[in-house]
């Protein structure tokens, strides 16, 4: 499938939506036929005006020709409504919501999450001005249910609805009402060392390489590596400064020693000018780094579900591993509560090592008491014989 992606900036003093794609002819041909889309040469790039329903517009278009759009640096909180327009009440009560939880200070991350759900929940009860729980109960039913959607995303819907009617008092109930789901327990998923060594390995892009060793050396979440500028990073003093992460904390990390050849070698040969992970317009897309990284696990062969994340919980879990103390790694991993790191001691293979399965101290037994020759032991055949 050919994919391209969307992006925020400013030209003629307005915000516009760019569109970045490999040079394809014929996607670059029915682009052209999208109603409104324009060329800058300043830019080099085409855009549309930054108004949602060209946005939406803008992706059904692509579609048709089967082409995906990637829309995650698009943050529809930012988006301008030019002068002059009037905006249909659900749009304006949405722009309106947005502009709250702004003044909350809510995450960018968050503001897109919650608007979009309430989006949703609007549209579904098109003709209501006013909610009941049962409304609340339907919808989740009915969108996030049936649907299949996480348990997370569950969570984070109730949420959303709930700083919705504390900003409109549309709720004809009391909104404490609305609970949330319990949270799953999983584990997660853990590489081994080597398997990391072989990921790293097997991927043969320089720079795809050199992304992937900095999300496991340094612990780092997906979001933080494409934030990453090179000012922030201190060769002499093997530190890395993560500024405004979750939860708008600065913290420190490690740049590790065996990374500093591979980060020279990736600057001579790339020459970023601001960020560590560059594309073609300002930072690389999360889209783009799990793609390559699918495809080194597949070289790998790799059979794990394995995505940026995984190489962060990797890191804690050899570091774990090493011998490192547990209130170390809270700080290297920016958690704001001991309980989140705890996890990573229900996987660790160290403490597993100290014990034995009752059917290795069976066998062991056996062969003790002078068994060694019998057939039943040997257990990769038929223990009947």
């Amino acid at each position: 499938m050919k994919k391209v992606n969307l992006y925020l900036f400013t030209h003629h003093k307005r915000t516009q939506i760019g569109v970045d794609f490999k040079f394809d002819l014929e996607l670059k041909e029915h682009l052209k036929t999208f109603k409104g889309v324009r060329w800058t040469q300043t830019h080099t790039c085409f855009y549309v005006p930054a108004i949602r329903d060209q946005l939406e517009a803008l992706k059904l278009h692509l579609k048709i020709k089967n082409i995906e759009a990637d829309d995650s640096l698009v943050d529809f909180s930012r988006l301008e409504v030019p002068k002059g327009i009037i905006l249909p009440e659900k749009e304006q009560q949405i722009l309106n919501y947005s502009r709250y939880l702004k003044g909350l200070r809510q995450s960018k991350s968050t503001i897109k999450t919650y608007t979009s759900f309430t989006r949703k929940f609007l549209e579904f009860h098109s003709a209501k001005d006013t909610y009941q729980q049962a409304d609340v109960a339907r919808f989740i039913e009915a969108e996030i249910a049936q649907k299949e959607y996480s348990i997370s995303t569950h969570r984070q819907c109730i949420s959303a609805l709930k700083h919705y009617f504390e900003f409109t008092d549309k709720a004809l109930f009391d909104t404490s009402l609305l609970k949330r789901p319990k949270k799953s327990a999983y584990l997660p998923t853990v590489l081994s060392k080597e398997e990391m060594l072989d990921l790293l390995r097997y991927t043969r892009n320089l720079k795809h390489r050199c992304i992937l060793a900095l999300l496991y050396s340094s612990g780092l979440r997906i979001g933080e590596l494409i934030r990453l500028e090179l000012k922030d990073i201190s060769i002499d003093r093997k530190q890395i400064l993560i500024r405004q992460s979750k939860g708008r904390k600065d913290r420190y990390v490690m740049l590790a020693e065996m990374f500093l050849p591979l980060l020279y070698n990736y600057l001579q040969t790339y020459e970023p000018k601001r960020y560590l992970a560059e594309g073609l317009n300002g930072p690389y897309s999360a889209s783009a780094i799990r793609a390559f990284l699918r495809n080194s696990c597949s070289r790998a062969k790799i059979r794990k579900r394995v995505t940026p994340h995984t190489l962060r919980h990797s890191f804690a879990t050899h570091m774990l591993e090493n011998g490192t103390d547990i209130r170390y790694i809270q700080e290297l991993l920016g958690h704001a509560k001991p309980e989140t790191t705890m996890i990573y001691t229900h996987v660790t293979q160290k403490d597993l090592m100290k014990f034995q399965s009752p059917l290795d101290v069976s066998l062991k037994e056996l062969l003790e008491r002078g068994d060694k020759n019998d057939g039943n032991l040997r257990l990769s055949r038929n223990l009947l014989g």
